[in-house]
């Protein structure tokens, strides 16, 4: 099956290395010595810097290999744009958020590369549009495009848009939406409680009592979000998502990404 954005060796080790380095950008506090002063005001510049780098890499990877033409890159501004959009109106009480129905069935139908771009511009359009720009922000991108890289990345099954397609990118949806939670958990945890706390970081104490405490803070703090959100999303694919697949591999299929 043709992507929208093709995961060809190059653009895959581009993927793998932004990864990589965005893995590193949220566990780094973890590995610090004993009475290290933690600062993340220097810290989210470099994760926008990684997850432009890996962003544009992978374009300009695909059109350098002609894997990548206008249609593609209409498609990816509009879902981006509907995106945008949904976010402001759905992030809300109970971890209300919809936007993750978006990203997983475009990452799902138009591949891995598209997914992972798709994430980061999603977030970074919404945060433009309703002025939710912060040291925040960089990571919202690198988790979304891990949550479009990853529905990109599931098996391919012998009856697409079948109810076994559904469940499997419900079950996705379930976990891309925890995990995200814990993600962004560990882009300001080690930031924000201070010395005395018990569930606050540690500096340069043992990895395990320290991922203690951030389960125990996750828990404490986010985890109602969290199932709200894993809730929404997984309501979002059961009720547009046969339809949602059908139109965007009729879309795809004209567009010529996939075979008719």
């Amino acid at each position: 099956m043709g992507e929208a954005i093709p995961l060809t060796g190059r653009s895959a080790v581009v993927l793998a290395l932004a990864t990589l380095a965005g893995v590193i950008a949220f566990c780094w506090p973890l590995l610090v010595d004993t009475g290290a002063v933690l600062d993340d005001a220097t810290v989210a510049p470099l994760v926008l810097g990684v997850v432009l780098l890996g962003v544009l890499a992978a374009v300009l990877v695909a059109f350098g290999e002609d894997g990548l033409d206008v249609r593609a890159v209409a498609m990816l501004g509009l879902l981006a744009a509907v995106g945008a959009v949904l976010r402001p109106l759905s992030a809300g009480a109970a971890g209300i958020e919809t936007v993750f129905v978006l990203v997983i069935l475009g990452g799902r139908v138009f591949g891995a590369g598209f997914g992972f771009v798709l994430g980061a511009t999603t977030l970074f359009a919404s945060a433009l549009l309703t002025g939710g720009v912060g040291p925040w922000l960089p990571f919202q991108m690198l988790a979304a495009s891990w949550v479009g890289l990853g529905a990109g990345l599931l098996p391919r099954l012998r009856r697409p848009g079948g109810w076994g397609e559904i469940a499997m990118l419900c079950g996705y949806g379930v976990v891309a939406a925890l995990v995200f939670g814990l993600a962004m958990n560990l882009s300001f945890w080690p930031f924000t409680l201070g010395v005395g706390s018990d569930l606050s970081f540690v500096p340069g104490g043992e990895l395990g009592e320290n991922l203690r405490r951030f389960l125990t803070f996750t828990v404490v703090t986010s985890l109602g979000w969290d199932i709200g959100r894993a809730v929404t999303t997984v309501v979002g694919i059961v009720v547009i998502g046969p339809v949602a697949l059908r139109l965007l591999r009729r879309t795809a299929t004209r567009a010529r990404f996939t075979p008719s």
